[in-house]
């Protein structure tokens, strides 16, 4: 029987303790728990912005159209975007990390585990404070980017705007939060061996990541904050009649929001190079280049901000100087797919449905990648811009790109996370379905762009050459849509009847795949040693790699001679995350009361989760028998 020694402290709480049920989920502080919740949370709200999707192509499948109103599709295109960037795709390359990383990296938990759980409430209650806007007045209306003056309070003065600036603004704490707790868990907390240039490129690519959202996030929480100034207290940051310039909202958000375009597909290119080797048999063809071309996506990515303004004026030495960095970006991004392509080169391939969504990630991102040095021209923007053509862009690269990897990851990662394979021959039929229809789905919309169709129309007369491009992109909706339900269903049945997987299902590389399937909440029984880039594999196969074969479980070392400290659940991360939300609300409809209880609340939880302490207990798994 494990032994285990309380750490007691006096709290103002009664420390939780619950393994099972749903105050365990509450209160969890466990990386993998909070893992699953970001990445449910994330596929909910994913859910959601395709609803809204496919009633925006249902309004546009025919011209002259009134199924919803010019109102309600401004709304809908808002919140399908701000849902997309904001609360579904970065959270779900967030989520991946919050489980993998500490296993990848021999951990046992993220550095900050209460802060980990912080940053996810804070995402969740966040983008739900949101989408309660669709029932108290009425959701914003001002497009993904939130340009000013449409948000001043005389161009909208409806609560929509404020709803998109407090939603979106305690989202980003969590983001933040999450960042930095993965910053310091993958400098300090890798396992005896594990050199930077031995970390598995998934961890890389989130150490990156990591580091772009400390940088990016602070302009935009500046411009979140000026807009909440100006419509709560009467400032004029963004008031033209007041002599301001509302540009500034645009430089602070491309500042944002082009180097959020690699947060969010570098987690998907980390994936890639961990699915593309195990399923080709060979190790990554240029792990060196890959990392160092990952760094330098990561420096260019924050000076390209401007070639989404080239219509505003900036004048032709702007223009041509972020043409150029424009251009240049394509170049490392352009090597990894090489890089990936060079494993796929005489490897032993399996094409199993996560490999099939990798190479269908290769080919769309590359048509993406195509469009993009299209669109950094100037000359072609200048024709292209505010048109379909952008918006057949970004969903190639955003959406193909980030989406198709997150969906093979699921397919790869789901037997370590549940111990069940999901069904094969049901997963292929998904991908033909989802690949299929997401290309007639955004195809034809290059082709409706160059025609000159606007982006956020809610409809079009008949007549002018759009009806054909409208109509094939809705059909791919109900294409895609199959798709969407089949992989569902895979992963209920999975879920409820999954064959077993084994723990390395896959003959894999990394260190997650070294312990059990499910993991143990201790992750590793002692903490497992590396002597080599993809140690576990090498100890597999040594013949494929020139060093000596080492099992990095059993050459592992106790983690602490007390045995693993595991920490203690808590309620102050939800409570103080419950408490900033109530606080907006109260900003939001001008009810100081609220947002001064709210504001003391969060004082009284953060004093209470100081001096809570860390508890928790210690467990002897090898007391147990437990083995990995």
């Amino acid at each position: 029987m494990a032994t285990s020694a309380n750490v007691a402290r006096p709290a103002l709480f009664v420390r939780p303790t619950w393994q099972t049920g749903l105050r365990s989920w509450l209160t969890t502080v466990d990386h993998k728990k909070l893992g699953i919740l970001y990445i449910l949370s994330s596929f909910l709200f994913m859910g959601l912005a395709s609803v809204e999707a496919f009633l925006m192509r249902l309004q546009l499948m025919r011209p002259g159209q009134q199924l919803v109103s010019p109102e309600t599709f401004n709304q809908l295109f808002t919140m399908h975007g701000v849902t997309m960037v904001f609360l579904a795709i970065m959270p779900l390359g967030i989520g991946f990390a919050n489980y993998f990383v500490p296993l990848m990296i021999g951990g046992r938990d993220l550095a900050f585990p209460r802060l980990n759980a912080f940053g996810y409430w804070v995402y969740a209650l966040g983008g739900l404070m949101l989408y309660t806007s669709f029932f108290l007045g009425g959701a914003p209306d001002i497009g993904w980017t939130g340009y000013a003056p449409n948000t001043s309070l005389s161009a909208n003065p409806g609560l929509g705007v404020d709803f998109y600036m407090f939603g979106l603004f305690i989202s980003g704490i969590g983001t933040t939060a999450t960042a930095m707790n993965l910053i310091v868990t993958i400098i300090n907390m890798r396992a005896p061996g594990m050199t930077f240039m031995r970390m598995p490129v998934f961890v890389w690519m989130m150490l990156i990541t990591a580091f772009m959202i400390i940088f990016a996030f602070p302009p935009l929480t500046i411009a979140f904050v000026q807009v909440i100034l100006d419509r709560t207290f009467g400032t004029l940051f963004y008031v033209p009649e007041a002599g301001a310039l509302p540009i500034l909202w645009q430089h602070l958000f491309w500042i944002f929001g082009h180097p959020e375009v690699y947060i969010i597909i570098l987690p998907a290119f980390g994936m890639i190079s961990e699915m593309v080797p195990t399923f080709s048999r060979k190790p990554l063809f240029g792990y060196p280049v890959m990392i160092l071309s990952a760094i330098l996506i990561a420096f260019m990515g924050f000076a390209v901000w401007s070639h989404h303004m080239f219509t505003t004026g900036l004048g032709p030495v702007v223009n041509t100087a972020f043409s150029l960095t424009s251009f240049t970006i394509g170049i490392p991004t352009g090597v990894k797919i090489f890089n990936w392509l060079g494993t796929l080169w005489g490897g032993n391939i399996k094409f199993t449905t996560s490999l099939m969504y990798c190479l269908a990630f290769i080919v769309t991102f590359t048509l993406g990648g195509i469009t993009g040095i299209m669109v950094a021209m100037p000359t072609f923007d200048a024709q292209a811009h505010d048109t379909y053509f952008v918006v057949a862009h970004f969903h190639y690269v955003m959406g193909g790109g980030a989406l198709l990897t997150f969906l093979g990851a699921v397919h790869y990662w789901f037997p370590k996370i549940t111990g069940k394979l999901l069904d094969e021959r049901l997963g292929k039929v998904a991908f033909w379905f989802i690949v299929l229809g997401f290309h007639t789905i955004f195809f034809p919309q290059h082709l409706a762009g160059l025609m000159g169709m606007p982006r956020r129309i809610q409809t079009y007369p008949a007549g002018i050459g759009l009806e054909v491009w409208n109509f094939m992109s809705t059909f791919g909706t109900f294409i895609m849509g199959v798709g969407l339900i089949v992989f569902l269903v895979n992963v209920i049945r999975g879920f409820r009847s999954g064959k077993p997987a084994g723990n390395d299902p896959w003959d894999a590389r990394t260190l997650e795949w070294a312990t059990s399937s499910p993991p143990p909440y201790y992750d590793f029984p002692t903490q497992p040693v590396v002597n080599s880039l993809d140690a576990f594999w090498a100890y597999k196969h040594p013949e494929t790699l020139n060093v000596e074969p080492v099992d990095p479980r059993q050459a592992g070392r106790e983690y602490d001679a007390h045995g693993i400290h595991v920490p203690g659940q808590s309620w102050y991360p939800l409570l103080a995350s419950i408490a900033i939300v109530v606080g907006s609300y109260g900003l939001i409809y001008d009810n100081w009361v609220l947002a001064i209880v709210s504001g003391f609340f969060f004082i009284f939880t953060v004093f209470g989760w100081a001096f809570e302490g860390v508890g928790g207990h210690h467990v002897h798994p090898e007391l147990e028998g437990e083995t990995a």
